[in-house]
């Protein structure tokens, strides 16, 4: 089967469907090609993607200007999105940025505060017993303080949050080809997409928003430089009955001048096997995946059993008083550019485009991110002068 597109998206993630959604509502004739989940991790032996979750912590205040824009547009447009497509994944719970309280040395709060002002955000900085009373769920280390983003802020369900892009898409006339792409390559007038199914799609661009599995050889005319990186989550379920003593709690950034103290916690989120979990993630160490066939080998994988270790440690101390019912751990990847900001760029020429690179920040943002991807292959170039950032594609 042959078929024709203005633009094709290859990825259906967080950042793929945002950019098919964005697309189709320009009125131009879109294909958003990417497989479902798969039922079975252990015995895939195709793509991953990292928003095979329900959690993520979103929130409007960052230390860099450039992802805290990113994230506001797309927090502006979480409820339309909801609308739109009838499928809820937004819980806005608040967000709590932890860390070494101001003059300590180490000068993350600082930093979110200076991000706050500059925004005119309300979050308010708790320290010491102001601290304890206002957040009974966590024990901090004594000469820790906290900002509170309270509106605009808490937790996305990624997986929802690409089924609504998805039905969007579909909804302003996207067609949806539930396929994994074998290949992508360039032709006088635009590209040819090829599906392992033998589906061949033409168009004038396409975007590749493959996260880690961007670094595909056959995706791309030239090799990216980006960095993909193991990561392991660590799941605690929380106890039926005791879901409303954490009523009100909200995400948890923990901030320390050392990786293996720093992490990010989430508030009891239900997952489809019925029970709630509070989630925690921050590995002590780095893992480096440096090809494809890698990324799919750990993605199959249970995850880093010490990793998770460490992150038991990390939850005990931080919640001494939560007793789990059950734990379990399993695998994720975050995929990091040369410059910190996502990859929005052209790979060569100006026919393929790559949008890529969340630098674990990119779920809350993906809709922005999406969004400016669309403009790229529409106008031939992102002109938004108001970000003062260089998107540009770094290659190897």
């Amino acid at each position: 089967m042959s078929e024709s597109f203005d633009f094709i998206v290859v990825g259906k993630g967080m950042m793929g469907a945002a950019a098919a959604r964005h697309l189709a509502l320009s009125g131009a004739r879109v294909a958003l090609v990417g497989p479902d989940e798969p039922t079975d991790r252990a015995s895939h032996s195709g793509v991953f993607s990292s928003h095979y979750d329900n959690a993520r912590i979103t929130r409007t205040i960052d230390g860099d200007t450039v992802w805290a824009r990113l994230a506001r547009r797309s927090i502006e447009r979480y409820r339309e999105i909801e609308r739109e497509s009838g499928i809820p994944f937004y819980h806005e719970v608040g967000c709590l940025m932890a860390g070494p309280a101001p003059g300590a040395g180490y000068d993350y709060i600082e930093r979110v505060e200076k991000a706050r002002d500059a925004l005119g955000v309300e979050a308010p900085l708790f320290e010491g017993e102001a601290l304890s009373r206002r957040f009974p769920w966590f024990r901090f280390p004594e000469g820790t303080a906290g900002i509170h983003e309270r509106f605009g802020a808490g937790y996305v369900n990624p997986r929802a949050l690409v089924a609504a892009q998805v039905v969007c898409a579909e909804r302003a006339g996207a067609r949806i080809v539930r396929d994994e792409v074998r290949s992508i390559s360039q032709t006088t007038g635009g590209v040819v997409v090829t599906t392992l199914n033998g589906d061949r799609l033409l168009a004038s661009r396409a975007i590749v928003a493959a996260g880690g599995f961007s670094l595909s050889d056959t995706l791309l005319p030239r090799p990216i430089d980006l960095t993909v990186k193991a990561r392991t989550v660590f799941f605690a379920e929380v106890a039926e009955g005791d879901l409303r003593d954490f009523e009100g709690m909200p995400s948890l950034i923990g901030a320390a001048p050392e990786q293996e103290k720093s992490y990010y916690l989430l508030p009891p989120v239900a997952y489809a096997d019925g029970r709630s979990y509070i989630k925690i993630g921050g590995d002590p160490t780095d893992r480096i995946l440096d090809d494809e066939p890698a990324i799919r080998h750990w993605f199959r994988g249970p995850g880093g059993a010490a990793a998770a270790e460490h992150l038991r440690g990390l939850l005990c101390e931080v919640m001494p008083d939560f007793q789990p019912v059950s734990t379990h751990f399993s695998p994720c990847v975050t995929a990091f550019t040369r410059h910190g900001l996502p990859y929005i760029g052209f790979a060569e020429g100006d026919r393929i485009a790559v949008v890529t690179g969340g630098n674990g920040q990119a779920a809350k943002s993906s809709d922005e991110i999406g969004r400016l991807g669309a403009v790229l292959v529409l106008n031939g170039r992102i002109d938004e002068p108001e970000y003062d950032a260089d998107f540009a594609v770094a290659f190897r």
